[in-house]
């Protein structure tokens, strides 16, 4: 088959065959199709888009490129839960445990961070000693241990995904709603979970700016899943303001561990066991036992420490602290009418947090520690948010992507998204 066949064919509006999806992901993935040819096909589905059939060929293509997990040796059904990434989004740490201290096994594959959006595998290797790579067997064996496990994909798993997802993000073509659908869905599809439950993330510091786009994106991905054989929902969630109070990994670890200890922001402990409850109904055991009971009693906690020891992590242990921190205070008397979430992860990316690369380092201690949220009322002077970082030169960066992200108004203006916008099936 002929490369610029299958690039002319979608070029020119056309809809690609099986066949056609087939032969170029696998060509692509032996190193056969060249970068810039691939980057030529991606920047046409771009352009044209793809059908729901064309969409799942594709997702098919890049799961049969590598392995597929199995967990039909466990005698508890499985769930698992993706986010499309935001501010302060350390939903996974809590929910992981707390699902497993439900009745369900939790086998997750997590991500790092990448521009403002944090990411789950930075945030845990905060934790002294954690591992985030476990081969299958060690994966396993910390899910019985534990009932949870968070991890970085092996490169076994959907590799033709690994290879076209660099490629999109230096060739403007990130924005594909059926290449980010399958890009995401490949990879949990292969994962081998029973059920899964997408949180989609809508708002400034989301990918996916608006409800429209990420309704479609959505029900893309839940229609991706459910012609897989996997179970799965989807909520578009709030991202117009950062999530809970602390962005930054090892803060975000700290905030985790207060909701796993029955504390914790309102927003993040009520998304949480809203995911967890939609997981446990997935997988086939709501009912068993309440999520928001097992934060109370102590066994989602249990089950957080023995999943991070599983993982050779000190439950116990010291998280890291930035050597340098500064403290804005609130312009004027009022209620907070904004909290920007890109601004503020913008903010955050700037003093350390995040990478710009996927080789960076990321400062483990930096971040924001935010002490108001939208629609608090506010006195002139009191704190508003503490920037955290390991050199004082950051804080002038960090400080200009913070122009403008906030806001003092009078109540009743503020205009904000739903925490849960709507629910997809």
């Amino acid at each position: 088959m002929d490369v610029i066949e299958v690039i002319v064919t979608k070029r020119d509006g056309g809809e690609l065959s099986t066949q056609h999806i087939d032969w170029v992901i696998d060509a692509y993935t032996r190193g056969e199709v060249a970068d810039e040819q691939m980057s030529s096909l991606a920047m046409a589905i771009l352009l044209n888009g793809m059908n729901r059939r064309e969409i799942a060929d594709w997702t098919q293509a890049m799961i049969r490129s590598g392995e597929r997990m199995d967990w039909s040796m466990l005698d508890r059904p499985t769930a698992d839960k993706h986010s499309t990434g935001g501010v302060g989004d350390k939903i996974t740490l809590p929910l992981a445990p707390l699902v497993a201290a439900c009745g369900a096994y939790v086998p997750q594959l997590s991500g790092r961070g990448l521009g403002h959006t944090g990411g789950t595998l930075d945030k845990l290797e905060s934790i002294p000693g954690w591992r985030a790579s476990l081969s299958n067997d060690e994966m396993l064996g910390v899910i019985r241990a534990s009932g949870a496990v968070v991890c970085a994909a092996g490169t076994g798993l959907a590799p033709a995904d690994k290879k076209l997802y660099a490629l999109r993000d230096v060739t403007g073509t990130v924005e594909s709603i059926p290449l980010i659908a399958s890009s995401i869905m490949s990879k949990k599809i292969a994962e081998g979970t029973g059920a899964l439950v997408l949180d989609v993330k809508v708002g400034s510091g989301a990918f996916m700016k608006n409800v429209d786009n990420a309704r479609e994106l959505a029900e893309t991905m839940v229609a991706l899943g459910t012609d897989a054989g996997v179970r799965t929902v989807a909520l578009l969630t709030a991202m117009d303001r950062p999530l809970g109070r602390a962005v930054g990994n090892a803060l975000e670890v700290a905030e985790s561990v207060e909701v796993l200890a029955g504390g914790g922001p309102e927003d993040v402990v009520e998304l949480t066991v809203r995911l967890a409850r939609e997981m446990l109904e997935l997988a086939g055991v709501s009912g068993v036992r309440d999520p928001a009971d097992a934060l109370k009693d102590g066994s989602a906690m249990d089950a957080w420490r023995r999943m991070i020891s599983a993982q050779g992590g000190d439950p116990d242990g010291l998280l890291p602290v930035a050597a340098e921190s500064m403290t804005l205070e609130v312009p004027s008397t009022g209620v907070i009418t904004k909290l920007d979430a890109y601004a503020v992860g913008l903010a955050a990316w700037r003093l350390g947090a995040g990478r710009a690369r996927k080789e960076d380092p990321v400062s483990f201690g930096a971040g924001i520690t935010l002490h108001v949220k939208p629609g608090d009322v506010v006195r002139e002077g009191q704190p508003l948010m503490t920037l955290h970082a390991d050199e004082t030169s950051r804080f002038d960066r960090a400080l200009q992507a913070l122009e403008g992200g906030y806001a003092v108004g009078e109540a009743g203006s503020e205009e904000l998204l739903p925490l849960v916008i709507d629910r997809i099936t």
